[in-house]
């Protein structure tokens, strides 16, 4: 069933449009140093104020736990980022609920723009931890839906996870519609998978094997070659017999890795060789296939690089999802920016980076005009290329 979109919505003029956004963005010092994921929410918001509706923004902002939290998590430098990224104006309100919440929303005119305070701060009251929005309560998600009219959905960061700022309010307000941004993700994921342009390669990298063996399994089965990099591949090389040093591994998924290399021996490239270092540091390092045990490696090694530029030649569809080294430090980059300058480099090819730390590496490196498409998340699009049903998706209204 598809989905009802923005332009499902009709007679959006003087309409309370209740947005979920997400704005989990990095925060320096009180400043926003990376707004990539407020850029990326602005086709849809700006839709809405062109059709005169009163747009209410929420969003999360990290983890609470503590009252103590709460401190440093406000949404106020956020919104100050967004009028600076969108030119409108906003009026933040530190609250939300109550009061102060409905009375902003009695104030406010066609083509209007409000955002609450942290939807996570409603998991910590009195300093004990309740989860109301993590938890999906539903007094919560209801009292939400009341505010508004209309809801929209557009954070597809969270849309793996069923919380009170999406599927609770989705459930009790009287309509529901996919933002822009989700539509887009949809879009090029689900193309991607169902109906790839050849050949296709996809690149994994992080840490655990355990994290993304149902994403190994799924993109193996539909994809013409799976290259696995970074940390990951170290519980593949035990499954080999080689040394590993002090590199970040997963012993107890050896038997695990075994099973993926036997069933998909055709398909798997794993990264043979690593840049290494004693300490987990931003030192020059040396290359090693079986790896010294006072060593750990940090990145994949110029053998590998020549590999993965191999198999990338011609190719029309690249999925890649996790950086290939410790990108943060300097020495160890060559591998991500080698995959990088290979796939800004491909003629008439549809190129994915997924969402997380796969993203933020690809807006250091400056290439996101360059990717045909960069996901907003991490979570959200692997789950979504296991071909799992995301809640926040899910919940919103399906076209008649």
């Amino acid at each position: 069933m598809r989905k009802k979109t923005l332009h499902d919505l009709k007679d959006l003029k003087g309409k309370i449009v209740l947005v979920r956004v997400d704005f989990n963005v990095p925060i320096e010092n009180g400043k926003v140093t990376n707004n990539a994921r407020i850029v990326a929410a602005l086709p849809t918001i700006e839709y809405l104020i062109k059709n005169e509706a009163k747009v209410i923004l929420l969003s999360h902002l990290g983890r609470i736990k503590t009252e103590e939290d709460k401190k440093t998590k406000s949404l106020k430098s956020v919104a100050m980022e967004f009028t600076k990224a969108s030119t409108h104006a906003i009026n933040f309100v530190a609250a939300t609920r109550g009061k102060k919440v409905e009375e902003a929303i009695n104030n406010m005119e066609n083509g209007s723009i409000m955002m609450i305070e942290n939807t996570r701060f409603e998991d910590v009251k009195n300093n004990i931890l309740v989860n109301y929005e993590s938890k999906n309560d539903e007094k919560l998600g209801k009292y939400w839906a009341s505010l508004g009219d209309l809801f929209v959905n557009d954070a597809f960061g969270t849309a793996h996870r069923a919380h009170a700022s999406n599927v609770g309010i989705a459930k009790y307000i009287k309509e529901s519609a996919i933002g822009f941004l989700i539509e887009k993700e949809i879009k090029f994921l689900h193309d991607a998978i169902s109906e790839p342009k050849r050949p296709f390669i996809a690149l994994l990298g992080g840490a655990k094997v355990s994290d993304k063996i149902n994403v190994i399994d799924a993109l193996a089965k539909k994809a013409d070659k799976v290259i696995i990099g970074t940390a990951m591949c170290y519980t593949f090389h035990l499954a080999m017999g080689k040394k590993i040093g002090k590199s970040l591994a997963e012993p107890e998924k050896v038997d695990l890795a075994k099973k993926l290399m036997k069933k998909y021996q055709d398909k798997l490239v794993i990264a043979s060789d690593s840049i290494c270092t004693k300490e987990y540091k931003d030192v020059k390092g040396k290359v090693y296939e079986n790896i010294p045990d006072d060593l750990m490696g940090l990145d994949i090694g110029p053998k590998t690089i020549k590999v993965i530029k191999k198999e990338l030649k011609g190719a029309k569809t690249v999925i890649w999802n996790g950086p290939f080294g410790v990108t943060e430090f300097k020495n160890y980059q060559e591998g991500s920016k080698a995959i990088a300058h290979e796939l800004i480099n491909l003629k008439d090819a549809i190129t994915i980076i997924g969402g997380g730390d796969s993203a933020a590496m690809a807006i250091k490196m400056g290439i996101e005009g360059k990717i045909s498409h960069i996901s907003t998340g991490g979570g959200a699009s692997m789950e979504f290329l296991e071909g799992k049903e995301l809640p926040g998706i899910a919940a919103i209204n399906n076209i008649n």
